[in-house]
């Protein structure tokens, strides 16, 4: 093999190309000449190594991430090109059946060489990587890999680089992100992050309706000056100029500024003017009644095109989907947790809660309603129901902050609270029990403190004792477990 010759067909052609990806297409192809390897470039494109050009394989990887970070459910496993890019050192692995990083394109491939392509100062931009399924000497091949790979970073960066992430992957990527987003404040973050990226403005608000009113929604985590100018300003101008916002954006669509002097805005959006903005890109978002708008907005006079706009109408939109199944999962979550006839959280939570008592200092008071099957037999299940819901209220009602109150079975309810001494348990659940009097029925109340060392479910057990102890004693009292 004549690797100079190699050298020359790819390089001879280098200077003429007007794009990267031309460069990068001519180099396989040249290779693709001279030796039966599959040989492609990727490039690095925001956090992922993106294929540029490829020739010779069935398949071809259109990514590999470009970090280190440990393989999960949603990170592919390492690679060669990966690891050569962020070592910045060749790979040239004779078997690949040895390697452990060797990604598989084709069953038959034996041998691997990946080159890193650097910028004149030396920087890692992407890769070359070759693969063979016949018998082949790398050493040769090493050493013209790299000189082709220098001239191929040269030439790319002649270009301006690698080319930059297109906007609708961006609109991918970020859209990806929404569906990982943990919590509602995640997700705002996430969607106003994405606004600024996708539309290249400097600043992005989000303002949602709610039961109190309308709201600004999570600030970015940099949220540079006119942001901050912006979310001043609509915080001074009130609900009602929020509201117009609002209504505006639902009533009539989604709108954009021409980057036009002498044309002044509409009143709803004067706070944004007031703020310094003189681009302006407003979209709805969900429902007009649960929803908000989109703001996003910059300090220069620009002329945002129709795609922006289309590309940041489909950001709200899945932002918005994201933000609904959030809630929704936090519905479940909470009815999951709940008792549905009184809204006390029962025995999952509770279970979780006693776990976690501090010894001499966390009282539980088992309750139990006196007489409750009576109400049941005599005058039916909806009026045990409602004795159940207005007795919990009363209970509720005479607790303090921060004490918590479970309903863990039919007429059987648990207060957990903390106390800084036995005889102050013994005054709240007194205040109970007048609670209860009051909605015209009497409970019986256990309490107990958990011991050093002792299970949670030896602590209730004993609190249940107590409570039977009352029992036996004519109901409608307190009684405190032995320390």
């Amino acid at each position: 093999m004549d690797h100079e010759r190699v050298l020359r067909d790819v390089t001879v052609r280098l200077p003429t190309a007007s794009t990267v990806p031309e460069a990068c297409q001519w180099t396989v192809a040249a290779l693709a000449r001279h030796t039966p390897a599959t040989a492609t470039v990727l490039l690095r494109v925001h956090d992922r190594l993106r294929c540029v050009a490829a020739t010779g394989a069935w398949q071809v990887f259109s990514h590999v991430p470009a970090t280190t970070d440990a393989p999960t459910r949603h990170r592919p496993e390492p690679s060669v090109v990966r690891r050569v890019y962020t070592s910045g050192e060749t790979a040239a692995v004779s078997d690949v059946a040895v390697d452990p990083d060797y990604l598989p394109v084709r069953p038959d491939v034996t041998a691997e060489l990946c080159v890193p392509v650097r910028d004149p100062a030396g920087r890692p931009i992407g890769v070359l990587d070759l693969q063979w399924s016949e018998p082949v000497t790398l050493a040769p091949w090493r050493e013209t890999a790299e000189r082709l790979a220098d001239r191929l970073g040269a030439r790319i960066a002649a270009l301006g680089g690698p080319p930059a992430e297109s906007r609708s992957e961006k609109l991918l990527r970020h859209a990806a992100a929404f569906t990982a987003a943990p919590t509602d404040w995640d997700l705002m973050t996430a969607a106003i992050t994405a606004a600024r990226d996708v539309s290249a403005l400097s600043a992005a608000v989000l303002v949602l309706t709610g039961r109190r009113g309308p709201r600004l929604g999570a600030a970015t985590d940099i949220p540079g000056e006119l942001e901050a100018r912006i979310r001043a300003e609509l915080t001074g101008s009130g609900p009602a100029a929020l509201d117009r916002m609002i209504d505006r954006a639902h009533r009539y669509g989604s709108a954009y500024t021409l980057g036009e002097a002498g044309h002044p805005p509409t009143g709803e959006y004067l706070p944004l003017t007031r703020a310094g903005a003189r681009t302006l890109v407003a979209v709805p978002v969900g429902a007009p009644t649960a929803g908000g708008v989109l703001l996003v907005a910059d300090e220069r006079s620009l002329r945002p095109d129709p795609t922006t706009v289309n590309l940041i109408e489909l950001l709200a939109g899945q932002a918005w989907t994201c933000l609904d199944r959030l809630r929704t999962l936090a519905r479940l979550r909470e009815q999951a947790s709940s008792d549905p006839l009184t809204g006390l959280r029962h025995t999952g939570p509770f279970g979780q809660r006693i776990a976690s008592a501090t010894p001499g200092r966390t009282a539980l008071l088992a309750i139990d309603v006196d007489g409750f099957k009576d109400v049941n037999d005599t005058y039916g299940h909806q009026a045990g129901d409602r004795l159940l819901v207005g007795l919990a209220r009363a209970l509720e009602g005479a607790l303090r902050q921060g004490d918590e109150l479970y309903r863990t079975g039919g007429d059987e309810f648990v207060a957990v609270i903390e106390v800084s001494h036995p005889q102050e348990a013994v005054g709240i659940a007194e205040r109970l029990t007048e609670a209860a009097r009051r909605t015209g029925r009497t409970i019986s109340v256990g309490i107990a403190l958990p011991r050093p060392g002792e299970t949670p479910d030896r602590t209730l057990h004993r609190a249940d004792q107590a409570l039977y102890a009352v029992k036996r004693q004519g109901r409608d009292g307190v009684h405190l477990s032995a320390a």
